[in-house]
């Protein structure tokens, strides 16, 4: 954890929760999702500079509704609760919250009432995004109203001397515009912030922790060559050096030239100590009548776990492991409200090693988000092509085939998957698209060629938009972009004769197919 000042953001399971940790850190303060029944002890021992108390789904008058510990409005700390968060404050202090005559969902004007820190050089009227049923009937004793709107008389409320503040209305999203400069007063004005966690301030901090864990032992790291693993596997070589031991799984699997790539920049670039597991036999043999999705990802991950762990008994040496867990995975691995998350797929991360590979775990990007991953990447000193490649799934091509995976239907892709990533280079807009890939499907359809009939197999392309990957929305690819991808790719990959373009965005459906 950063020892700068820092927001906690108790989660009582708002879909905006991770955007209100977003929101603060892109003002380069450190913040942090924690469950909403931290105690204010556990708070008090971490020295919150701010806590903010995020929405969520319940009613306060829901049997078994989450409920914070009131002792943290005690601890001398700003506080600002939004919507559920608001709600429980005025209840936890003293005041009432009713079901609201007139439920507001979506776009709301509020007037500000009473000028405060929190509305300060903001205009009278702001257009807000609201998203509630309940709401604060009566404030706390020492409370006063600072804004309102016509259905919604405590809009936003405040307590000065004691610092704590609530807010109807969600500052965090685009569709208030004014949100961020009301952020930004909590953090700086109230909170006392000094808006300075930055990403040379970030590694210091890592590489000081990293040797202080790490000592003289040595370490493993399971490089992929994707964005995550690159960083950690960077930022560890600053840390401990040649006490780093990667190893790269090649699994048949990969994009075409991928795996020529890593090793070109790791080991002859870099200077890594990089150890490849050339096991593409032993995987697409696994594969050979696998067809369920989820049976692909396990059987991809049984065997990677079998590859991994016949490489670091070579290393015996080694007493940790480290791997690329992001901030995202941390926080979808257990529900906010402490129920089980639904398993939408396996994850991919080194897990299950055998009894005798007993290694702790280093896990330095687990405090980052995707965005920032990528901007401790570029201040490690990575390649641009390498930090801003868009992520890949861990089992590789075999969910971008769906139906059965053989070497001859993952060469298909390979070729297909050339082509759409050349093409889609070629765009201005390239590094806004998130993924952008082929997918070879299980049905064949007939074509013509020359003079002959074909019945062949059937590519897709699919391209999305996204922050982080877990909403996304189909990109609008030129026609003209579609005209050449589709041309290119019946013409160059024999045994294609069909090309289609995805557009569903996530949810309903996923990023990848399967």
């Amino acid at each position: 954890m950063s020892t700068h000042k820092w927001i906690a953001i108790l989660d009582f399971g708002s879909q905006y929760s991770q955007l209100i940790a977003r929101r603060v850190r892109e003002q380069h303060v450190y913040s942090e999702l924690m469950r909403f029944d931290t105690s204010a002890a556990d708070l008090r021992r971490r020295n919150p500079s701010g806590i903010i108390l995020s929405g969520g789904p319940s009613s306060v008058f829901d049997q078994g509704a989450p409920r914070g510990d009131p002792e943290i409005f005690n601890l001398g700390v700003p506080v600002l609760g939004i919507c559920y968060g608001m709600q429980f404050t005025a209840q936890a202090l003293g005041g009432k919250v009713r079901p609201g005559q007139t439920r507001e969902y979506g776009r709301a004007r509020i007037s500000v009432v009473t000028p405060n820190a929190l509305l300060q050089n903001l205009p009278a009227e702001l257009d807000v995004w609201m998203s509630h049923g309940d709401q604060v009937a009566e404030l706390p004793p020492g409370f006063v109203r600072l804004a309102q709107t016509p259905a919604c008389p405590n809009a936003a409320m405040g307590h000065v001397g004691r610092k704590i503040y609530g807010l109807q209305f969600h500052p965090e999203v685009v569709h208030t515009p004014q949100g961020t400069q009301l952020l930004r007063h909590f953090l700086f004005d109230v909170c006392g912030c000094a808006g300075d966690w930055r990403m040379s301030a970030f590694i210091a901090e890592s590489v000081a922790h990293i040797r202080e864990q790490v000592g003289t032992e040595h370490v493993i790291c399971g490089l992929s060559g994707g964005v995550d693993s690159s960083v950690v596997a960077a930022l560890l070589h600053r840390a401990i050096g040649l006490q780093l031991h990667c190893i790269f799984v090649d699994n048949g699997l990969l994009r075409h030239g991928e795996a020529e790539q890593v090793e070109a920049t790791f080991r002859e670039k870099l200077g890594l100590d990089l150890r490849v597991a050339h096991a593409q036999d032993r995987f697409l043999d696994a594969l050979d009548g696998v067809t369920d999705p989820e049976a692909k990802r396990k059987t991809i991950g049984r065997v990677f776990i079998e590859v991994f762990a016949d490489e670091a008994r070579r290393l015996s040496d080694c007493r940790f492991l480290a791997q690329g867990t992001l901030y995202p995975d941390v926080i979808e691995s257990s529900s906010p409200i402490g129920g089980p998350s639904a398993t939408i797929k396996s994850h991919h991360n080194v897990g299950g090693l055998p009894p005798d590979l007993k290694f702790r775990l280093i896990e330095p990007v687990r405090e980052l988000f995707k965005d920032e991953v990528r901007a401790l990447g570029r201040e490690l000193g990575l390649d641009n092509e390498l930090i801003e490649r868009q992520p890949f799934p861990g089992p590789g091509l075999a969910v971008r085939i769906l139906g059965a995976v053989t070497r001859e239907r993952v060469a298909l892709l390979q070729k297909a998957d050339v082509c759409v990533q050349q093409e889609i280079r070629k765009l201005p807009n390239a590094g806004e698209i998130w993924q952008s890939f082929a997918v070879l499907l299980p049905v064949q359809s007939v074509g013509v060629m020359g003079d002959g009939r074909t019945y062949e197999n059937v590519c897709a392309i699919r391209a999305v938009n996204s922050l982080d990957g877990m909403t996304a929305d189909w990109t609008r690819l030129p026609y003209d972009t579609l005209a050449v991808l589709s041309n290119r790719i019946i013409n160059e990959v024999r045994g294609i004769n069909r090309v289609v373009f995805d557009i569903s965005s996530k949810p309903p459906a996923t990023i990848e197919w399967e």
